[in-house]
């Protein structure tokens, strides 16, 4: 079947589990991790903007992951949503392959942003003196602005990939479409396309990852040079955070995409994407904050601020009365 003639069909997106007694659950547990997970990443980009001591390039990175990570979940959690709310399983052919393009693209600018962030902790800790030279502003928006244009290519050649194949099954065994669930679908040999996911994808995961890998290595050994525990105590308690950011993410990003077709498990997958889809960028507001110290400050003046709008509020009303 030709491309055009497959544009005019949908796809069905059987969701996160076909039984129906799991659709209200499901739904409960949806619609709450999207509201945590906007509201907490809403309030990192609120705080950052507002208060100036914040507008360093540490968090400047961490508005941009705040931002991507609601983009992230808005890709695939509201139309999760909709279709256990109103059992509308159908995607159209364009629908879905934007929501493939889309999803490849932010999920792999999660990646290198978690990258870039570890080069500013490399900065601080192993330069602190040439800091403000490695990770200037132009710097940052030029790592930023550049890792934009290669998620942004990275994700037009698997889209491409993928919609050009014929598709013998339009019934989709996840809750939204993702590379993996498309290529099962196929009635030609996909084998190419599975050696192209196996190594492009790999570059373009790994590479950041190794980067990370790398960056930590050489903020250990600076660690280890400081001569007093409390030093070095606090030192790690600057990068735990990213740390367990980076273990969430890169955990189940590799065990979804690189292993053999033959360990493919429809069920798993499924489970496993939530974790990077959804769960991590729920959670990454709450790591940040409770970690961080700047940030728990900034949450208490905003805290302090209301309660005193709030009492004057109060005062003016029984002042009326």
């Amino acid at each position: 079947m030709d491309l055009k003639n497959q544009s005019f069909i949908s796809f069905t997106l059987l969701g996160l589990s076909e039984k129906p007694y799991l659709r209200l659950p499901l739904f409960y547990f949806f619609l709450g991790a999207y509201i945590f997970c906007i509201m907490g990443n809403m309030l990192i980009l609120m705080l950052i903007l507002t208060h100036s001591q914040l507008h360093t390039p540490m968090y400047y990175l961490l508005g941009n992951l705040s931002f991507v990570d609601v983009c992230l979940t808005s890709i695939t959690v509201p139309r999760a949503i909709s279709s256990l709310l109103f059992q509308d399983l159908s995607i159209s052919f364009h629908g879905c392959f934007t929501q493939l393009f889309l999803f490849h693209m932010v999920g792999n600018m999660d990646s290198f942003l978690l990258a870039i962030m570890a080069l500013d902790r490399y900065a601080a800790i192993c330069q602190p003196l040439h800091y403000t030279t490695i990770m200037s502003k132009r710097t940052c928006m030029s790592l930023v602005t550049s890792s934009w244009v290669v998620v942004s290519l990275h994700s037009t050649l698997f889209t491409a990939m993928t919609s050009t194949l014929s598709y013998c099954s339009w019934v989709i065994h996840h809750y939204f479409c993702d590379v993996p669930a498309m290529l099962l679908l196929s009635c030609s040999d996909t084998s190419a396309q599975q050696m192209v996911v196996f190594l492009e994808g790999s570059l373009i995961v790994m590479v950041p990852m190794l980067f990370i890998l790398g960056s930590y290595i050489l903020i250990i050994r600076a660690v280890l040079k400081l001569h007093t525990s409390k030093g070095r105590q606090r030192t790690f308690s600057t990068c735990s955070s990213h740390l367990t950011v980076v273990v969430f993410f890169y955990s189940s990003v590799i065990f979804m995409y690189f292993r053999p077709s033959s360990l493919y498990s429809a069920t798993y997958d499924r489970v496993i994407s939530v974790v990077y889809s959804i769960i991590t960028p729920m959670l990454n507001p709450f790591i940040y904050s409770l970690r961080n110290k700047e940030v728990k400050n900034a949450v208490k003046k905003v805290m302090q601020c209301g309660r005193k709008s709030g009492q004057k509020w109060i005062k003016e009303l029984e002042d009326e009365d």
